[in-house]
Order: C-alpha cells, then structure tokens, then sequence
C-alpha cells in the first residue's frame, strides 16, 4: 500500500502536467492577441484545441479521479495537501460533465470567434462576427445544459468564475445599484463639472508607453518576470508566478485610454504574481476567483490610480514628460480630471460609478442570450436600446458599442458581473488596509508602493482559492460582501472631486 506523501506527489505530478499544458496554450493564446498574423487564426485553434484537450484528458482519467477519492479519505493528509485535494476533486467531478471532443470543440471555436471579432472590428461592421458568435453561444448553452444548473442556465457559467455565484444572488445586486446610483450621479451633475479637456491633447505613443511601465515597475511589478505589449483589448495573461505579461492599448489624443488599462491589467499581474510559486499548477496557486482578481485590478486603478495621493507622487514626472500639454495642470486638476463622472461609451474607459451600468447592460444581455430570448443578430439594436435606458446615450457604429469587449468571443459568459463585485471588494479592501496602515496616503504620495503590496500578499494573494470570495473577505475585513462599503468610498471620493458634499 502506497503511502499518503507517494499518491500525493503523484497527484502534484498529473495536476502540474495539466497545468504545463495549460500554460503552454496560455503562451499560444497571448501570441494570438499580441503578435499573430490574420491568417494564423484556423491553425491556432487547431493547437490551442490539442493542448485543451491533453489537460482536460489528465484531469478527468478515471486513474486521476480514484487518486482524489483515496487522497480525500487519508487521515494524514496535511492542511495545505488537503485543501489542494478537496479543491481538485471539486474541479474533477465538474469537469467530468464535458467530454474531450466538446472541450476540443469550444476550443476551436473560441480561436474562430476571436478572429471573426478581430476582423468584425477593423471592419466596423457587427455582422461579421455574428454567425461565430453564434456559434459560440449554442456551445455555451450546450455546456450550461452539460454542468446542470439550479434554476438559470447562466448559474452553470457564472459558477466557473466565481464560485457559488448565481443569477438570485446577483439579481439584488444589481437591484441596490440601480437604487442607489442614480441619486448620487444626480448629485455629482447638479455640482460645477470638473475640466478634462487636457486628456485629449497629442500625447505621443511611445512616450505613453515608457511612462506606464514605469508606473508598473514602482507599483512593484516584476519587470524580470514579466512584461508590457500592445493588443487589440487589453489583458493579463500568467504562465507562472515567474511570467506574467500584460498588454494595453494606446489612444494618442486621449491619454486615459492606456492610463487607466495599464494601471488596471499591473494590478491583475501584481496578485499573479504574489501567488505562491511552490503550488505552481495546484489549486493553493490559483487566483481565489475572478472577482477577488477584478478587486486587485480594482483596487489599483481607482483606489490608488484615480487619488490624489498617487498623482502627487506621480504627476510631475508625467508633466516632465509631457511638458507642453500638460504645462499648465496641477496635481489636484489632474486628479479631479480622473475621477470625471459623465456618461461614456467604452466600458474600459468608464468612471467608477458610470461603469456599473455597463457591466449591468452586459449581464442582463447575458442572461437573454443563454436563455434564447434574445438572438445575435439583433445585438446591436438591443445594446443601444439598454445604453440608452441605463446612461442616456447610443453608441454611433458597432466598434464603440457591442464589438468593444473581447470577452464573448472567448465564451466568457458570466465574467462580466465579477467587474462589479470586485470593485465592491476592492473598496472593502481598501478601507481595511488604511485602518491597517494609517499612515498609506503620505507612503504613495512619496511614491512608496510596498508596504500596501505586501499587506496584499499578506492578507490575500498567498491564499490562492484556499477560501472563496465571501469567505476570504471575511477574513480580511471581518465581514462578507458590503456594497455599502463601495458607496461610502464612493460618497468620500467624489466629494472631495466635486467640492460638494454627496448625501446618502
């Protein structure tokens, strides 16, 4: 009889060949948005379906799965080996559900409906992406139908980005928002309207580019292990702790564009590569979820990225590099500047507070086209329809309206919530760590970075999904999700931008 240590390094060895395959793919998948040419998409699939298929075969074998159930019954199995176990065999019994031919399947098709989307962008011209999308999104139903769900087919999906997560949790969500968002964007309009014109001055694109990195670099982003590229949506992309790129794209007469992305995507790379690299392809090295990543990228790119404290720091540099359009702004200009409440088209661009209707449009669409109310085709009359209800506004052609997100033609249905939800943790997180660290305002104004990234390695990245979302923000804060966390920070902020005093 083989011992408990034996069978668990034989499990760390098919887990970790799965993730080598998986990483490998990762690597193929970022070479698809970063550098591949237009004709390499039909091959691409066929690769990136090979590597799919091969660790989704290790991790649903009938040897694997008896591996799990005796590891799961030993008595021996230490804390950190029984939270890898558990978490896999929960992984094993769920993916099961899906053959090899439908994961070599989706794919495929993802490979297929991300070059329709390329092409369906540079053509500005929805109908060219629909019958991929279309695709895709009966392949979406069908793997719905193949989890199983409690009530909503979009249960099944959301479940693969966060945990637990359905359709009559998220609804009330949503429904608070709704509530509560509209009085204080009432507020903030009524106010005298903060001057942004600056960000839409010639700003070179190279020099665009050098400044975020070295932003990334001072925020503590590991340069050694990872890097910054163009792509047409920007993302973050991890092969290990040790190699984690992101990408951003650049707007030479609007300098938010790559500003916010960049700042946004270091954040998701900083929890990447936070994650204990000893646990590589485990569970114990895996991201808690998608909304405890969207609260890292969050969490930067507003909590810190939009204050003043962090353009304090960081402004006079910027006004070195871009002398003459910025010659006459402030510090305090710029912040105000950064946090402008105002209805916009492109959700990456959006502020905090208008954002969540974005992400609100994107999920009730979501939940029409998994429950077939709602077909492809009528898309882009449908998404002006609720861009109009929710902020006012219709967008003017399909590149600024529904082929913006690059999210569906990788089949990534039910993502969109977690933006939401990690900016409502990220806010929770944030007023912990200033009761934690009382002095975090004067150490990024003087460009000092560490001491919050360390309190997030502490508190959050060194878990990996030992806890779900709810739980782990328990741990940190001493209370599950709170939204009024987020409104309140949101009530302080906008305040100060404002100069007025924003009322519940």
């Amino acid at each position: 009889m083989r011992t408990t240590n034996e069978l668990y390094e034989q499990y760390i060895s098919i887990t970790q060949k799965a993730a080598d395959f998986n990483n490998a793919a990762a690597v193929l998948g970022w070479d698809q948005e970063v550098y591949m040419p237009q004709k390499g998409f039909a091959h691409r699939g066929r690769q990136l379906a090979t590597l799919a298929t091969q660790a989704h075969e290790l991790l649903t074998s009938e040897l694997y799965g008896t591996l799990l159930q005796e590891l799961a019954g030993r008595e021996d199995l230490q804390d950190v080996a029984r939270s890898n176990v558990m978490l896999s065999l929960e992984d094993y019994q769920k993916g099961k559900k899906l053959s090899a031919a439908f994961v070599e399947t989706l794919t495929e098709q993802t490979s297929r409906s991300y070059g329709a989307w390329i092409k369906a962008r540079r053509d500005n011209d929805f109908a060219v992406y629909v019958p991929e999308l279309e695709r895709m999104i009966a392949l979406k139903r069908q793997q719905s139908d193949l989890y199983g769900y409690p009530q909503h087919p979009y249960d099944a999906l959301l479940d693969d980005y966060e945990k637990g997560a359905t359709v009559t949790m998220l609804d009330p969500v949503f429904e608070e928002l709704r509530q509560q968002l509209p009085p204080l964007l009432g507020q903030i309009a009524a106010a005298p309207q903060v001057d942004d014109q600056f960000f839409f001055r010639h700003y070179a694109r190279e020099k665009q580019f050098e400044f975020s990195v070295k932003v990334l670099a001072q925020m503590g982003y590991d340069l050694d292990a990872g890097r910054q590229d163009y792509s047409e949506h920007p993302f973050t992309t991890s092969f290990a702790p040790t190699d984690v790129r992101v990408t951003t794209r650049v707007d030479e007469t609007n300098l938010a564009s790559l500003l916010w992305s960049s700042i946004h995507e270091g954040g998701h790379a900083l929890y990447e590569q936070g994650l204990p690299e000893e646990q590589y392809g485990l569970p114990l090295g895996a991201a808690a979820s998608l909304s405890i990543h969207e609260s890292q990228s969050r969490l930067w790119e507003n909590c810190l990225g939009r204050g003043l404290s962090f353009w304090q720091h960081f402004f006079p540099i910027l006004q070195g590099v871009f002398s003459d359009a910025l010659a006459n702004v402030s510090a305090t200009e710029f912040f105000k500047a950064s946090n402008k409440v105002a209805p916009s088209l492109i959700r990456t661009e959006a502020d905090e507070l208008t954002y969540h209707f974005h992400v609100m449009i994107r999920y009730e669409i979501e939940k029409a086209l998994l429950e077939g109310v709602l077909h492809p085709r009528d898309l882009s009359g449908v998404w002006n329809e609720y861009y109009h209800k929710y902020l006012g506004i219709a967008a003017k052609d399909d590149l600024s309206g529904v082929l913006q997100d690059v999210h569906w033609s990788h089949g990534s249905f039910g993502y969109f919530p977690t933006y939401s939800l990690g900016s409502f943790y990220a806010a929770q997180f944030y007023e912990q760590a200033e009761k934690d660290l009382p002095n975090l305002k004067e150490q990024v104004a003087l460009g000092n970075f560490s001491t919050l990234l360390q309190w997030l390695r502490i508190h959050i990245h060194q878990y990996g999904r030992r806890y779900r979302s709810e739980e782990l923000c328990a741990r940190v804060t001493g209370k599950g999700l709170d939204v009024s966390c987020f409104l309140h920070y949101a009530r302080q902020k906008y305040s100060a931008v404002y100069g007025v005093e924003l009322k519940a």
